[in-house]
């Protein structure tokens, strides 16, 4: 019999020891708008990037239910539409110097701004949203060639 490891394990083991899959939202506002959050110095990495929201794929889960399962904890709010745009193979590094792989499953997700909010204030310091020509700064890694990839989405 195979052992069913705890959820603790595999998120140790996800994009480390296998690839990890993920489900990365951008929120809109349906007018060009961008929602990003600032991951503050509790994230795992990247920590004062700004980014998009994305969560790992959970067993069981489809890609899209996972994505807006991941919109509502995150940021409060459930999608008016999602759609699903393109995924990404995205190859990084931790501090402390492992490499990461990850496919990220990109969906665009329009939301109501007046409704988003950070439900986990613990992971990001700062939130905003922006245009596709005015993003702040520092970027996510990942996030400039995925905004380059579905720049034309966004419109």
């Amino acid at each position: 019999m195979i052992k069913k490891l705890s959820q603790e394990e595999i998120r140790k083991h996800k994009g480390v020891s296998f690839a990890g899959v993920s489900t990365c939202f951008f929120c809109t506002d349906g007018n060009g708008k961008l929602f990003m959050a600032k991951r503050s110095q509790q994230s795992r990495d990247e920590r004062g990037n700004w980014d998009v929201g994305a969560g790992g794929l959970k067993f069981g889960q489809s890609a899209e239910h996972n994505a807006i399962r991941e919109i509502q904890e995150e940021y409060g709010v459930t999608p008016k539409s999602i759609k699903f745009i393109g995924y990404r193979d995205a190859f990084r590094t931790l501090p402390d110097g492992t490499p990461t792989h990850w496919v990220a499953l990109d969906f665009l997700a329009v939301v109501d701004p007046s409704e988003i909010m950070i439900n986990e204030p613990e992971m990001f310091d700062d939130c905003g949203w922006y245009e596709l020509d005015k993003l702040p700064t520092p970027l996510h890694s990942q996030l400039p060639a995925a905004i380059k990839k579905y720049h034309k989405e966004f419109r």
